[in-house]
């Protein structure tokens, strides 16, 4: 029959498409995912396998003290992290709207954003 992928087709018989990347075909998500360690700063973040919900706002109302309080969770984890610097450098490049990065909230790191537009103005 031949080789066949994860779905039980022959790959001879799938359709190319220009311009698709099919170099991760079969490889599930979650693996791709998974930095190894010449993918960066993230390999070494404290942050790494804690719970996200920590670090981002829940889907619904939160509370200002349970706020306060998820966050001061979050950024004690920041404040030993040896990758704390590069993490908030890359929030601030990337403008990330959500979450604890580097140990700032959105508002904070917000706040550093419009000094720098301020100083660069």
């Amino acid at each position: 029959m031949g080789v066949v992928d994860r779905r039980g087709i022959p790959k001879a018989a799938r359709h190319e498409q220009p311009g698709r990347d099919t170099s991760h075909e079969g490889v599930p998500l979650a693996e791709r995912l998974v930095a190894t360690p010449a993918e960066g700063w993230q390999v070494d973040a404290a942050c790494r396998g804690v719970d996200a919900a920590l670090f981002f706002a829940p889907n619904y109302f939160e509370r200002r003290d349970e706020k306060d309080a998820r966050e001061a969770k979050a950024k004690a984890i920041c404040a030993r992290c040896p990758v704390r610097e590069p993490c908030l450098r890359y929030a601030l490049a990337i403008r990330e709207p959500h979450g604890v990065w580097g140990g700032l909230n959105e508002f904070e790191r917000r706040q550093i954003l419009r000094g720098r537009t301020l100083l660069a103005g």
